[in-house]
């Protein structure tokens, strides 16, 4: 179905991604996958061309664009292409709109010009060992001396920690036993701070050159002007930015939806069953006629909430209902098209087995479809 989503200027950035993915990263993405990481100088290409500074303003060496839709982009794209890019994503969705909105000057002059050329790379660190989805229940602490905060604690799950030169950290900086949400604050730490450890990269289902690792804290003495935002204030920083992360999550889902879908009928036709294209059995036209139908439900539903988020009008519960909807018919789709396949289909080798692994997690991060349904029910008034 035709979309009315971009302009003209989306679709030329579309074409400056497109072009250097094909050119520059899918001859060399299975090295990606092998060493298990994409090389620390991918974000600095990326800031030579302008893909990875769009949104910081242009003062500071970026495009200046506080338009999500080019971030939309660059997830289509790489989904096209059969290949991911690490941490970026949650590097541009979710990391770099907390700099944007709470950076102080000071902040913005140390920081925004090497968001903007990739020189500066981000993560975020909010799950613990312990806590999972229960953000209140954040143990790590920062204790204020004098002009400093130390920070003692740990934190897990961290996307794009092993290359991150910038850590945006949740800690307690005071307790409130009647208020769990409070008392929690962001604390911006920087590679090479004493006490300040990555740990392992984890091993997982999919996402295999994203890296994930394990962060510690052992007395890190971070300046109180590394602190973002207001002390205590964290929780509602948090909050108002969930609805652009579990959009960019089902952005993802569906954009692999679609390239499953893709490479699943390239497949049917060039596979011979029984004398005949496995396209040619009436099972196969039905099984991609029904999945190319939840695509396009799919994809209209994650437009108008693209819509509504680039005119501020993206509620939580919107969100929280696109994401599900979205991350809910990946897992159902790429299922079916990986059915399609056959034995095949479960070998590393073909790109659908690892759309497979990869579909998975969008069930779980960003928020898992329970926590979403509650969400969702409250909005109901249940």
């Amino acid at each position: 179905m035709r979309r009315t989503l971009f302009t003209e200027d989306h679709e030329d950035f579309r074409h400056l991604v497109r072009n250097y993915l094909t050119r520059d990263v899918v001859p060399v993405y299975d090295q990606w996958r092998s060493s298990g990481l994409v090389p620390r100088s991918l974000f600095t290409v990326l800031g030579r061309l302008g893909i990875i500074g769009v949104s910081i303003p242009e003062e500071y060496g970026g495009g200046g664009q506080r338009d999500y839709r080019y971030n939309a982009v660059i997830q289509e794209e790489t989904a096209r292409a059969g290949v991911t890019l690490g941490g970026l994503r949650t590097h541009l969705d979710v990391v770099v709109p907390y700099f944007l909105e709470l950076a102080d000057a000071a902040q913005r002059g140390r920081w925004f010009p090497g968001l903007a050329s990739g020189e500066l790379y981000s993560a975020i660190a909010m799950t613990e060992p312990g806590t999972g989805s229960d953000l209140a229940g954040i143990a790590t602490t920062a204790v204020r001396d004098g002009e400093h905060y130390v920070l003692n604690g740990s934190k897990t799950f961290i996307t794009g920690g092993h290359h991150a030169d910038l850590v945006i950290v949740a800690a307690r900086t005071s307790t409130d036993p009647d208020n769990r949400r409070g008392g929690i604050s962001l604390l911006v730490v920087e590679k090479g701070m004493l006490g300040f450890e990555v740990g392992r990269r984890l091993e997982k289902l999919g996402l295999s050159v994203q890296d994930t690792v394990e962060l510690s804290f052992s007395d890190v003495r971070v300046p109180v002007t590394n602190r973002l935002g207001e002390e205590g204030q964290a929780f509602a920083y948090l909050g108002r930015n969930l609805a652009q992360e579990r959009l960019a999550i089902a952005v993802g889902a569906v954009a692999q939806t679609r390239a499953a879908i893709d490479q699943t009928i390239d497949y049917v036709r060039d596979r011979k069953v029984f004398g005949q294209a496995l396209a040619q059995f009436q099972n196969t036209k039905f099984e991609l006629a029904a999945v190319s139908t939840d695509l396009e439900a799919s994809q209209a539903l994650l437009d108008t909430a693209i819509s509504a988020l680039v005119a501020g009008e993206l509620t939580g519960a919107d969100a929280a209902k696109t994401k599900l909807f979205c991350t809910e018919t990946q897992g159902r789709v790429v299922d079916r098209c990986l059915q399609l396949h056959g034995g095949y289909g479960y070998i590393l080798e073909y790109p659908i087995a690892r759309l497979y692994a990869d579909a998975r997690v969008s069930r779980i991060y960003g928020g898992t479809s329970e926590v979403l349904k509650t969400i969702i029910s409250k909005s109901l008034g249940l």
